[in-house]
């Protein structure tokens, strides 16, 4: 049906509030109208911030029309026309039909029932209808035996899952660029400081190796969280009662979801959990924030390392990227890990949004499904592009100023704690003065002031080199 004034525009369409003109070649209906209209918040839609989301409804769709034709609680040939449907939108041809902003109340409502217009108008398409004329209704045939509740969180576990390879890869390309950097500097040492001041030698590989372990560990969590989202509640209906659906559906849903996703999935073990409790989320969540602040560490300690460079520690170069002021010529900024930092901070800015989200939901329901899977999906897109991006645009360009780094462990006392077991603390302590008084090295204060070991060896230069040997100073004696 159209109205007089748009007959070639727009169609009129009814849903419970009554009747509303929708353009006349939208896949979309009234009810994705309607939440449009309704949040006019960032003009963000689902195509743009999470196409992996469309993506999941698609799956789903077709996984329920499945399991419902074979159940005979819908007819087959609109179980085929929804399939087909549903084929269309995994391949991404319906994104821009979905219309609603991406900040919205109603747990995700609006965005679903989008969804299910599109489908419900395509497989209308298919079958020789019109537009509009919903031969397959979005309500009683794409959305047989389901709800909100128990689709959107299965949509938000696929999501997720969709964008943990990409995650997962870009920080494993980040941990080998450190490894390689910790096996390239391995013999190179370095003052250690702690409380920013001059402390013990290590080498500047061991730093570089200490990062790769961080992130190995990080992406070891990444991964344990991500196992707990295979177990989906799909069948739960809106509260967990499975309430409209065949006793068999959890079982063919499930299996279907499963075959056309790629994943591992398995029913929950508790439906009523499922769509109550997103402790999963939290978790998953969780592991990317801590990914989020070993990275700022990192990214801090890169430019303090490489700060100055005259003026400062200096002792690694970062990768000339670009000019680093408008008004002082020939400076260049640690853009890289200055960004870095940056994610980091929205990393865990946005683990504590999910955090708040999560814990808010009340009774049977967590409204709060669409920021969480907002941010989520923020947090996973920017850590597949950025962490490979950090690692080949920065990381693997570093290189070390080995002259600083000599000069500095010369003209410093972290060498002394070294030379404790063989000269006694107090000895140790009157290097130090020396070197500080007269600017001495420390090797060269030994030597002026004659000192011996415990044992009466002159502490000469053949004796220093060992003590004083890369080996000997950063790591223990070996057994």
């Amino acid at each position: 049906m159209t109205t007089t004034m748009t007959e070639q525009t727009f169609r009129q369409e009814k849903d419970s509030l009554g009747f509303r003109d929708v353009p006349a070649k939208a896949y979309y209906g009234v009810q994705a109208l309607r939440g449009s209209e309704n949040f006019p918040i960032s003009g963000v839609k689902p195509g743009q911030a999470y196409p992996e989301a469309i993506r999941a409804y698609g799956w789903i769709k077709k996984a329920a029309a499945k399991a419902n034709g074979e159940l005979g609680l819908i007819p087959q040939e609109f179980s085929s026309a929804i399939m087909k449907a549903c084929d269309e939108m995994i391949a991404e041809k319906f994104n821009d039909e979905f219309i609603v902003d991406v900040y919205q109340g109603g747990t995700g409502t609006s965005n679903h029932m989008n969804a299910n217009e599109v489908l419900g108008n395509r497989a209308t398409e298919i079958l020789g209808g019109k537009l509009g004329e919903y031969k397959v209704n979005p309500n009683d045939h794409v959305n047989y035996g389901q709800s909100t509740n128990d689709v959107t969180p299965t949509l938000m576990r696929l999501t997720f899952l969709s964008m943990h390879g990409p995650v997962m890869e870009s920080l494993g390309i980040f941990e080998n660029a450190l490894r390689q950097k910790s096996v390239e500097f391995k013999d190179l040492l370095i003052p250690g400081r702690t409380h920013m001041q001059d402390a013990v030698p290590l080498t500047l590989g061991q730093q570089f190796g200490a990062y790769a372990d961080a992130i190995k560990d990080a992406m070891d969590n990444i991964d344990h969280a991500s196992k707990r989202l295979y177990s989906i509640g799909l069948g739960a209906s809106a509260l967990g009662t499975g309430l409209n659906t065949h006793a068999k559906y959890r079982d063919l849903v499930t299996k279907y979801l499963a075959e056309y996703s790629g994943f591992p999935l398995k029913k929950h073990n508790n439906y009523f959990q499922a769509t109550s409790s997103f402790g999963h989320f939290s978790d998953y969540s969780a592991a990317l924030r801590s990914a989020g602040i070993e990275l700022e560490k990192i990214a801090h300690d890169l430019r303090l390392y490489s700060m100055g460079p005259k003026t400062g520690i200096g002792e690694i170069n970062l990768p000339t990227k670009q000019p680093g002021s408008s008004i002082m010529p020939g400076k260049v900024n640690p853009v890289y890990p200055e960004f870095m930092s940056q994610l980091a901070y929205i990393l865990q800015g946005n683990d504590t949004t999910i955090a708040l989200a999560c814990q808010n939901g009340q009774l049977q329901l967590n409204v709060m499904m669409p920021t969480i899977l907002l941010k989520m999906t923020e947090s996973q897109r920017i850590m597949a592009s950025s962490f490979k991006l950090f690692a080949t645009e920065c990381i693997n360009d570093i290189t070390a100023n080995e002259a600083i780094a000599k000069d500095r462990m010369d003209n410093s006392c972290v060498l002394l704690t070294a030379l404790n077991p063989h000269i006694g603390y107090s000895a140790a302590s009157d290097v130090a003065k020396k070197v500080l008084t007269d600017g001495l090295t420390v090797r060269d204060a030994v030597k002026t002031m004659g000192l011996k070991d415990y044992d009466g060896n002159l502490l000469d230069d053949a004796r220093l080199d060992i003590i004083l040997s890369v080996e000997a100073m950063t790591a223990p004696p070996k057994a």
